[in-house]
């Protein structure tokens, strides 16, 4: 595939599947042996774990959620992202209740994408930003 369909993939996955929670474009979208180098201890870094939590942590806390994809630079099958994904926090976040504020969290991540489908992701995101926002 090209740089601008692994692009475009990357961008299907944050329109389709975190924004718009599309569990089939999810299965779509995954390769059978995905690793998420960024998972946290205790996760599984497979596709069961990115799915749990997003099921469970992102989508539970946060409604109306939006992403704008600010840069996309690819080479080969690695497509590395800037991106701010925001929503009305609506649950708890880590502990924290619900405040109903809009909250932005700025995301640097690479994604391998093969066959059209994620096989790696890795991502970092400024913790004590969002927390911040959060509990402000």
């Amino acid at each position: 595939m090209s740089i601008n369909s692994n692009k475009e993939v990357v961008a299907r996955f944050n329109r389709e599947v975190i924004a718009g929670k599309n569990l089939q474009s999810f299965d779509a979208l995954m390769a059978p042996d995905f690793v998420n180098h960024s998972a946290p201890p205790g996760v599984s870094p497979a596709a069961d774990g990115m799915i749990a939590f997003l099921q469970n942590v992102l989508w539970k806390a946060f409604s109306d959620i939006r992403i704008d994809i600010l840069d996309q630079v690819g080479e080969g099958e690695k497509i590395s992202t800037r991106k701010n994904v925001s929503g009305v926090h609506v649950g708890e976040f880590f502990g924290i209740p619900a405040t109903n504020k809009r909250i932005n969290i700025e995301m640097l991540e690479i994604v391998t994408v093969q066959n059209g489908q994620y096989l790696e992701h890795w991502s970092i995101w400024n913790y004590l930003k969002v927390m911040a926002q959060v509990r402000s």
